[in-house]
């Protein structure tokens, strides 16, 4: 690279419900040099949004990036009664204990905040990738009010889903699509480009005993908060997941974002069931043209998990050299 060329800078917002793994993936977004995150918008999701507010700040502070606006969004899905995650303790970050937060939420409402950034960058000729790892209902509401905005939006790598692998919170559905399936559904019938990491993808990304390990022997209060999450997420469950540990869902988005080549792909149509209690949220796959309808996302199948979590320590040990950002 000449002296001249600027490295690439990809503009992402997230969209997240903290939440353990959202955790991890917003510290690896906001220390890498390669991401500049306009916002952090939350959504009531694996804990209730006055916690994954305060988780979301919690973190910000972590990461000491006080320059990245944080704005509450929707408390509630679209159509259905909320439901909560069943593996994050009661604060949403496990048994991680971190400082009360030094600031507070923008005033203001999430998916105002959307549309105005995916406005003015559609305004431009400009485009934001949309990182989500939470419940969709931000995203799809701010689809619903203002469809204008997929002009601003680059395309929407998201954790949710469940195609090969059987559901985490019902036999056929990840928590994510269930909790707002409705807004699942606007966001896969958007036609914005959309990649999904779902629990195919995740339930490669193990972090056992041994690799949590490697990550509390990295230096810095980051890593140390890091292996600590990563510790109470043990889901103590070898059948389903090959041996101690648990998956880590939300760290894929941003780590596709920064290693692409890390991950394996296949275009489908994917359509959200809205309609049936006993397959409420689940995601079908039309992988052979069933449906002549054309593929409306790519769905990660194959995850270079060693390389993911060698990844994971570079990030987390920049902010041990002081170069977050």
């Amino acid at each position: 690279m000449s002296r001249e060329q600027a490295p690439m800078v990809t503009p992402v917002l997230f969209d997240c419900d903290p939440g353990v793994d959202d955790a991890v993936a917003l510290l690896m977004a906001l220390s890498s040099p390669s991401l500049a995150v306009l916002g952090i918008t939350v959504v009531s999701g694996n804990v209730p949004l006055e916690r994954t507010l305060r988780n979301a700040l919690q973190i910000r502070d972590l990461a000491n990036r006080p320059d990245i606006p944080i704005y509450a969004g929707c408390e509630r899905p679209l159509f259905r009664e909320p439901i909560y995650g069943q593996f994050h303790g009661t604060s949403g970050l496990g048994n991680v204990v971190l400082p009360e937060p030094l600031g507070t939420a923008e005033p203001g409402h999430a998916v105002d905040f959307l549309v105005q950034q995916l406005l003015a960058a559609a305004a431009v000729g400009d485009k934001i990738t949309l990182c989500t790892t939470g419940p969709l209902t931000n995203v799809g509401l701010a689809l619903r009010h203002s469809p204008s905005i997929a002009a601003g939006i680059d395309r929407i790598v998201m954790m949710g889903g469940a195609f090969h692998q059987a559901g985490n919170r019902t036999m056929t559905s990840e928590f994510n699509v269930l909790t707002d399936p409705h807004a699942a559904h606007i966001v896969f019938s958007s036609g914005l480009p959309i990649t999904v990491m779902s629990l195919d993808a995740s339930h490669q990304a193990i972090a056992t005993p041994e690799r949590v390990a490697t990550i509390g022997r990295l230096p810095g209060h980051v890593a140390q908060a890091v292996a600590e999450i990563m510790t109470f997420w043990n889901r103590n469950d070898p059948k389903r997941y090959g041996g101690p540990g648990g998956p880590l869902h939300d760290p894929l988005v941003t780590a596709y974002l920064l290693r692409p080549d890390l991950f394996e792909g296949e275009a489908a149509r994917v359509f959200v069931e809205c309609q049936s209690e006993l397959s409420m949220g689940q995601t079908i796959a039309d992988w052979w043209d069933k449906s002549g309808e054309a593929a409306n996302a790519t769905i990660i199948s194959k995850v270079d998990a060693d390389g993911f979590f060698a990844l994971l320590g570079e990030c987390l040990l920049r902010y041990a050299c002081h170069q977050p950002g």
